[in-house]
């Protein structure tokens, strides 16, 4: 990889030094794919953890005749993989998980090799995991899940199919029982949902760092003021509670929460918690501008990279293949509820009959692919986090989107 040169250029002078100096026969040098030591580590979700012990016990098992594999796990958020491994490429894990939206930055950073195969891959993965692990049609990383998305669960003891497709229609009725709908205000990621489909936007401009944004716009059907004044009412609501991913877990856990916007990784925890009563749809409307409008989503992957400077490229390489094969996504849908990126793990019946798989896919009509800069995420954080608690200070909705747009495009 990127030693590569350096590596083989040492290979051939290494035994002319080691004469010069006294004689001495240089050792054969140690075979990628020899009976040595080969030490990985890897980084992945901290939930992860039991699923990815088993899958390296049996990746050292089916190996075990051609070399020592000893790998070491350690967690690692994969929002902000982007930032840890570049801050230590040559120090950073052998193999990583991480969101999709971060693979031009490693790319263009050299943490990532283009893939050198990437025929079976192709011909394997879903298209849209495919695009999403890819820079300028270049595949640079391995498809783990295409069900990086969001979408609406509830609670079927309090709502009917009808009343979900209304926010406005949930509130009401979780405050008439006492409850909360919750969502995840503090998140840039959920808070897309009320901008996506609303003539307003955002995105990367060509240079693939810096953002536009026009969700200051005072202009169009939808105005930015128009979009802040509905999530004033909503967070009004005594139905409504803006709560991070683990506190509407908490909340679904203990009875006070009876819908919520969240993901897959969710799917099995609260599948025991209503059971029966369990429901997933895509996410509802809502009323801005005297109209409905459906939720948007931000949509994307998981993804398992190969450290460009790993010191055993070829095993780093093997263990990512494992990691994302068919099998390993299947197990990785039982046991986290993950929709696989392998077509033929993703079109088995048992994940076709998910019902969070179900609400993904009639979501994945009003998504789009996450392709954000790095300045996009606190000033929408701050502003959103301010509706949720009522504006309380009285600023101006015009001033607070415009600094909220001065500070996502700022370079």
């Amino acid at each position: 990889m990127k030693k590569k040169c350096f590596l083989l250029l040492w290979v051939f002078l290494l035994p002319g030094l080691l004469t010069a100096c006294g004689g001495q026969e240089a050792p054969p040098p140690e075979q990628e794919t020899g009976t040595g030591t080969v030490a990985l580590t890897v980084w992945g979700a901290e939930e992860d953890e039991g699923l990815l012990q088993e899958l390296f016990a049996s990746f050292q098992s089916h190996y075990a005749g051609q070399a020592n594999i000893q790998i070491t796990f350690q967690p690692q958020s994969e929002s902000n993989c982007k930032d840890v491994l570049l801050g230590d490429l040559e120090g950073g894990a052998d193999v990583f998980a991480f969101a999709d939206d971060q693979v031009a930055a490693l790319a263009a950073a050299g943490g990532l090799d283009p893939i050198e195969d990437s025929t079976t891959i192709r011909n394997t993965s879903l298209s849209a995991a495919v695009e999403a692990a890819s820079v300028g049609g270049t595949l640079y990383a391995y498809p783990l899940t295409a069900d990086n998305g969001y979408f609406l669960y509830y609670n079927k003891a309090y709502f009917s199919d009808e009343d979900v497709q209304s926010l406005e229609r949930m509130l009401e009725l979780a405050a008439q029982a006492g409850r909360r709908v919750a969502m995840d205000w503090s998140s840039a990621w959920y808070v897309y949902s009320f901008f996506g489909n609303t003539g307003l936007t955002i995105g990367l401009n060509a240079d693939g760092l810096t953002n536009y944004c026009t969700w200051n716009s005072a202009e169009g059907p939808i105005r930015g003021v128009d979009v802040a004044e509905s999530m004033l009412a909503i967070a009004a609501s005594p139905g409504f509670a803006s709560m991070t991913d683990q506190e509407f877990l908490a909340g679904v856990q203990n009875g006070s929460v009876i819908a919520g916007v969240s993901g897959v990784w969710n799917a099995v925890a609260i599948q025991e918690a209503w059971g029966e009563d369990a429901g997933a749809a895509k996410l509802p409307t809502y009323s801005c501008a005297g109209e409905q409008v459906q939720m948007a989503s931000f949509s994307g992957c998981k993804l398992i990279g190969v450290n460009a400077y790993s010191r055993h490229p070829e095993w780093a390489a093997r263990l990512a293949e494992w990691i994302t094969s068919e099998e390993s996504q299947r197990l990785r849908f039982e046991r986290r509820g993950q929709g696989p990126a392998n077509i033929n793990a993703a079109n088995s019946p048992q994940v076709q009959a998910s019902p969070a798989i179900a609400a993904l896919l009639a979501q994945s009509e009003f998504s789009q692919l996450q392709r954000v800069g790095g300045k996009f995420w606190d000033p929408v954080s701050e502003f959103a986090l301010n509706m949720a608690a009522g504006n309380p200070a009285g600023t101006s909705l015009q001033a607070q989107l415009d600094r909220l747009s001065e500070g996502v495009t700022a370079r």
